[in-house]
């Protein structure tokens, strides 16, 4: 079975998804329309094609309007694609991200097209204007078979057709991402820490300031343990928000890491007692995923996507924008143990059950051989 996805090379996802197919006995061609920073796909064994199809936003006429240059580049985009699809003769074409891969696959005219929706193109882009709508409606047509990484999400996508949606999840390796043998039990320092990009969709400032008063509340308690603030991930509010640590007075507990690459991930969770998810928006949280894979108790944010995966017990939810809630579920955290002894157990059961990788590519191949029959 050959497949060829239309997805963005720069993007982890597309990456794993990439590999683990090609690993589990699916011949995989990629086609990005964003190219590729390294030699990944090469180095994996995954043959890719690239259209550099934004570059008109970086030519000698970026200062100049031009309403057609987007509709030209994505023209010439089809046109590529159709190349590659002769060439390669895939069995199945499967988009990853509705908008601008979807629509490019789906102006392709090959089938069986498959469409995955990812969160962005359907909470957000439809809501710009009414074209965009109309366009997601487009994509989601013409698909045979639209997936969705989470519930939550499907039902999010049925206000743009009405299809029965698959469910895909995009979980973890659990052989990477996994508890590290540690006494969780009184401790001199409780590592409160996220992992996210730096922009307001993930509520870093909400995080910040439920630490600080967080910290103000505890400070008659007597033997309560130090507390530390880790956040990873690059972002454009990274200035401002380490600005707003300096204001809140939680400088000197704050570590800011920066970037990360996907790999020292499993290691930095680990570092941390609780996890704490404070986004306004969440299609699916892959971070929650990893975090409760490595036995992390997570304090999460009710976006619907953390919502989904912490249901059952497996975490605290907190309301979104609730700053009180949040210092609350974060003081009870670290002044109790026998609550994180339960939460992080709980949560790594919820990730072998629904969210382990290797069945979640798995679900995906099943989709592939159900399309084809």
């Amino acid at each position: 079975m050959k497949v060829l996805l239309v997805s963005d090379a720069g993007s982890i996802h597309t990456k794993r998804w990439s590999v683990s197919l090609r690993e589990a006995g699916i011949d995989v061609v990629l086609f990005s329309i964003t190219p590729a920073q390294d030699g990944f796909f090469a180095e994996n064994g995954v043959k890719s094609y690239i259209y550099d199809l934004f570059r008109y936003k970086r030519g000698p006429e970026t200062g100049k309007k031009n309403i057609l240059a987007p509709v030209t580049a994505h023209i010439r985009a089809v046109e590529a694609l159709k190349n590659v699809l002769g060439t390669e003769k895939p069995d199945i074409l499967h988009a990853h991200y509705a908008t601008s891969y979807g629509l490019v696959a789906a102006l392709s005219g090959f089938h069986p097209f498959i469409v995955s929706v990812w969160g962005s193109d359907i909470y957000e882009f439809p809501g710009l204007s009414p074209w965009n709508r109309m366009a997601v409606k487009f994509i989601l047509g013409k698909a045979d078979r639209v997936l969705s990484t989470s519930h939550a999400m499907a039902e999010e996508t049925l206000k743009y057709c009405r299809k029965d949606i698959g469910i895909t999840p995009f979980g973890v390796d659990t052989d990477i991402f996994r508890p590290v043998p540690e006494d969780r039990g009184k401790k001199e320092k409780i590592v409160f820490g996220t992992v996210k990009t730096l922009s307001s969709k993930y509520g870093i400032d909400l995080l910040l300031r439920a630490f600080a008063l967080m910290r103000r509340k505890v400070l008659l308690w007597q033997d309560f343990p130090q507390t530390e603030l880790v956040i990873a991930g690059k972002g454009p509010d990274r200035a401002w928000l380490e600005k707003l640590a300096e204001e809140l007075g939680i400088a000197d507990s704050t570590v800011f890491l920066g970037e990360v690459s996907h790999d020292a991930v499993p290691e930095i969770y680990s570092s941390m007692d609780v996890a704490v998810f404070l986004s306004r928006a969440e299609s699916f949280g892959v971070s929650a995923v990893e975090a409760m894979a490595c036995g992390v108790p997570v304090i999460a944010s009710d976006a619907d996507g953390f919502r989904e995966i912490l249901e059952g017990g497996a975490g605290i939810i907190v309301p979104r924008e609730n700053v009180e809630a949040a210092a609350d579920a974060m003081l009870r955290l670290a002044s109790d143990a026998g609550v994180r002894a339960v939460f992080g157990p709980a949560g790594r059961k919820r990730v072998m059950e629904r969210y382990r990788w290797q069945n979640n590519v798995s679900a995906m191949i099943k989709e592939y051989a159900r399309i084809l029959l």
